[in-house]
């Protein structure tokens, strides 16, 4: 990693749970969302596997079913997710000028 790129862990941990704060309210309840913010830190993990049961362990479920219904039956708006953590991004970690569109 380059010189001045890192990121503090308790910092990024915030930040993270501000975007996905941000998101909430584009889940119809609260378990798909708790889900897919399991979901994506197995994403953003150290795990050379990336799969529904490696998730679903990081998260402390003994199956997957939680990951699989997330990614075959729920429902939410991906645009309206995109575009609220792309106004998330612009926000607070700046743009440096550049277009994010």
């Amino acid at each position: 990693m380059a010189a001045g790129h890192s990121v503090e862990l308790a910092r990024w941990r915030t930040m993270f749970d501000q975007a996905m704060a941000q998101i909430a309210g584009r889940f119809g309840r609260v378990d798909p969302w708790a889900t897919a913010r399991a979901y994506l830190l197995g994403l953003l993990s150290g795990a050379v596997r990336k799969n529904c049961w490696r998730f679903a362990e990081q998260a402390g479920h003994a199956r997957p079913g939680p990951m699989q219904r997330l990614l075959r039956y729920a429902r939410w708006d991906a645009d309206a997710v995109r575009d609220d953590i792309r106004s998330y991004v612009a926000e607070h970690l700046g743009t440096d000028g550049r277009d994010i569109s």
